[in-house]
């Protein structure tokens, strides 16, 4: 998650003057980390030495996340292949870029769910692109910070584990910020091809240790109080 703006980002390769030139962003202007950095350096756990396995799998997987969530263009994608890509949540099927698409981008293909509709916290068959963008940015006006904490592989296949977190300092679907940290962890599987491009990319986490997180807070109103009530992962959560 960032704001807009352009200059040269030191953990997000991809991101100096020539990249950026001519490429279409799904806000208008290439994105801008620096809040989102500066989170980062405040709660990382581990400093990777430069120009170690470790540091180089952390710049990829933020310039892929970087590229997934802002580009809009197929054919602007540098980090993977377009035509071979497939995105996968917990062992289900890969979805390709035009799937991606078609969930609504990068928030929705990685929150997909088989839980019944009645159940659901967040329901990414309800939201757009741009409206999950607007949904997760109020809820961490900071940003939503990545650390890998462990590289298993290298690549062609790059296995590691990582750490997501985030303040929750706005309000999400109804319900009221807590100032609290949320955070989830997990598991991904980078496959790359013999150009070192992105061919298949398989995550492994629980999404209701975000969702449980942002479900803590009151509600704002009545149109969500009664989901909130019936949500599973309220339920596992103190």
């Amino acid at each position: 998650m960032a704001s807009t703006g352009s200059k040269v980002e030191k953990y997000r390769s991809l991101l100096g003057a020539e990249d950026v030139k001519d490429v279409q962003w799904r806000f208008g202007a290439p994105p801008n980390f620096d809040v989102v950095n500066k989170l980062f350096e405040e709660g990382r756990t581990k400093i990777w030495p430069a120009g170690s396995l470790e540091e180089k799998v952390q710049n990829l997987v933020k310039t892929w996340e970087m590229e997934i969530f802002h580009k809009t263009r197929l054919e602007d994608f540098k980090t993977l292949d377009p035509k071979k890509f497939t995105l996968s949540l917990n062992g289900r099927k890969g979805a390709t870029m035009e799937e991606i698409g078609k969930l609504g981008g990068g928030y929705n293909a990685m929150l997909q769910t088989k839980l019944p509709e009645n159940y659901q916290c967040y329901n990414p068959t309800e939201e757009s692109a741009d409206s999950s963008h607007i949904v997760f940015t109020t809820a961490f006006p900071r940003g939503f910070a990545l650390e890998i904490l462990q590289v298993y592989s290298g690549p062609p296949v790059i296995v590691y584990k990582f750490r997501h977190w985030g303040y929750m300092e706005g309000p999400f679907k109804g319900h009221a910020p807590t100032g609290e940290m949320t955070e989830f962890y997990g598991i991904a599987i980078f496959a790359l091809d013999e150009d070192s491009k992105i061919v298949k990319v398989e995550f492994f986490y629980d999404r209701g240790e975000l969702l449980g997180g942002l479900m803590k807070g009151g509600t704002t109103d009545n149109s969500t109080s009664e989901m909130s009530t019936g949500c599973p992962v309220l339920k596992s959560t103190g």
